[in-house]
């Protein structure tokens, strides 16, 4: 996201609009986009915004949708007329509330440690860490809250993944070798297999790692830790996929909605022993094959579905006791 800065950071993007009557729907998706952009409001028909290039851009075109839906608009560039308007201008984009709920909802994960599911934990974490991209996506001007967020979300992060991999000491990557922060590297094309070993160690595994893409003949960077190929840390058995592999490897197997995505995996990849809900993501999946043009875009595609599918899996442990 463009930041403004320097003598930028006096320079703001301000929205007058007329609003189209008429149709509710189209006045209603302008004031979404204003919400999605992060604008604030000034007053009934005036939006305020941080004067960035990808601002910019976005405001044309909106000021063009609202024309056609019988609307006015202009955008001005204009500056605050003294250092306490500028503060003031920004104290509208100030972001320090919504961190400081996200680290008390991410602080009281805590209090399930030794008693709820990991597992369970790390798709709330996960949840958590999607709330904070989405408020850095609109936090134009960062404080130490900002930095604070980050750092409870990196500590409890490792924290769960102590408790889903206690004495960590993993068959193929080597006896104590650690799986945080790593390159993960598999081979292209991506299908059900490689593209769910990958949302694993994303959501699972290895949150800060990276994955990569490598072409047929491509070696692996220096230290990957290689899924899916011949020769990687993880592949394929005679019995089970990779994505089934890594599940028995890195203690995963016993997560009832994992071992369920499995049994998918297996069966778009292998074959064998049908299940209902293949031929449902086999579809989706063919669909973000479609929509994608790269495999960045691919995963970003494939991981909603896995998503969705963990969800729907997933049981909470009983309540031991009355």
């Amino acid at each position: 996201m463009d930041k403004p800065g320097g003598d930028a950071a006096a320079n703001w993007l301000a929205t007058v609009a007329l609003l189209p009557t008429e149709d509710p729907a189209a006045r209603m998706r302008v004031l979404r986009t204003l919400e999605s952009l992060g604008a604030a409001v000034v007053r009934e028909g005036v939006y305020l915004l941080p004067d960035t290039p990808a601002n910019r851009t976005s405001l044309e075109a909106l000021s063009q949708y609202i024309f056609k839906s019988a609307g006015v608009a202009h955008v001005l560039q204009v500056a605050a007329a003294s250092p306490a308007q500028q503060q003031a201008f920004q104290r509208m984009f100030d972001r320090t509330m919504r961190y400081q709920e996200l680290i008390k909802n991410v602080e009281s994960l805590r209090i399930g440690f030794g008693h709820s599911d990991p597992s369970a934990i790390a798709s709330v974490l996960h949840k958590q860490r999607r709330e904070f991209e989405t408020i850095v996506a609109l936090d134009f001007f960062p404080n130490e809250v900002r930095s604070r967020a980050e750092k409870v979300l990196s500590e409890t992060d490792a924290a769960v993944r102590k408790l889903m991999f206690p004495g960590q000491t993993q068959t193929g990557v080597g006896p104590g070798e650690r799986l945080t922060q790593r390159t993960w590297a598999t081979r292209k094309p991506l299908w059900a297999d490689k593209l769910a070993c990958a949302w694993l160690i994303r959501r699972f595994v290895d949150p800060e790692g990276t994955v990569t893409w490598l072409d047929k003949s491509q070696p692996a960077p220096a230290r990957a830790i290689g899924y899916g190929f011949e020769g990687a840390h993880f592949a394929n058995s005679e019995s089970r996929v990779t994505y089934e592999e890594m599940l028995l490897q890195l203690g995963l197997a016993k997560n009832p909605a994992l071992t369920r995505i499995g049994s998918i995996v297996h069966f778009l990849e292998a074959g064998g022993t049908p299940v209902p809900e293949a031929a449902g993501v086999q579809t989706l999946l063919h669909g973000a094959v479609r929509r994608s043009q790269n495999e960045d875009q691919l995963l970003g595609e494939a991981e909603k579905t896995f998503d969705l599918l963990y969800e729907a899996y997933f049981e909470a442990p009983k309540a031991r006791g009355g």
